[in-house]
């Protein structure tokens, strides 16, 4: 029963950050008189028949803006949880077969003449 009512929390929770907008134009349009006679910038200016309308465009802006705000916070989790934290090694080949060392041999045809050119002088 409790995972019911978490589920549906959950669910709500959803709905209702998909939904601001919605929500925004939904508290307007109940509260259209209020915003109209005390919030309007407009209340001064009768013959634009803003009606709040102002209000609400400024609303909806910031909802826009938070959800923008909360979608570049939301990628930058993602990327932060994408990257490990430490470095994973480990070879399968070490319990299989055992290592070898092979002895350095110079490839055919390459001639060694780093060894005299780079010698330093000598003191006498």
């Amino acid at each position: 029963m409790f995972n019911r009512y978490i589920a549906i929390v959950l669910l709500f929770a959803l709905v209702g950050s998909n939904f601001s907008r919605f929500f925004v134009y939904a508290g307007f349009e109940v509260n259209q008189k209020l915003i109209a006679s005390t919030l309007c910038e407009n209340k001064a200016r009768p013959w634009m028949n803003c009606n709040g309308r102002c209000y609400l465009m400024k609303k909806l802006k910031q909802a826009e803006e938070k959800e923008k705000k909360q979608e570049r916070e939301d990628k930058r989790n993602q990327y932060q949880e994408a990257l490990p934290a430490t470095i994973a090694f480990f070879s399968l080949l070490d319990r299989v077969m055992p290592r070898k060392s092979f002895p350095q041999l110079p490839a055919p045809g390459v001639i060694d003449r780093a060894v005299p050119i780079f010698q330093p002088p000598k003191i006498a």
